[in-house]
């Protein structure tokens, strides 16, 4: 994964703050064809589920995130994911960073 270790850690403590269950990588970051100009795929679990707390949380997160790491960030929900062929490729290549 071309994540590293310090953004590992501030990861985790934005999952904490944010109230994530589990929180992964997956796509291209998770590959060798990763490249300097490739948007940053991750799926996120919420513990939160009212829907005005959970938007809030969604969108601050995936903020930071794009601030964290000055690129385009990709971040699906859990449980918004229905595509059966979507969901073979995510759990191929994801990489959990938070969670269980």
């Amino acid at each position: 994964m071309k994540i590293d270790e310090k953004n590992i850690s501030l990861i985790k403590q934005l999952c904490k703050e944010y109230k994530v269950r589990t929180f992964s990588a997956f796509g291209s970051v998770t590959r060798e064809d990763f490249r300097n100009d490739s948007d940053i795929d991750f799926v996120v679990d919420f513990e939160e589920n009212d829907p005005f707390k959970y938007t809030d949380l969604y969108f601050q997160l995936k903020e930071k995130l794009e601030n964290l790491f000055k690129r385009q960030i990709d971040l699906i929900e859990e449980r918004a994911i229905k595509n059966n062929f979507f969901r073979k490729e995510l759990d191929r290549t994801k990489v959990l960073i938070y969670g269980r």
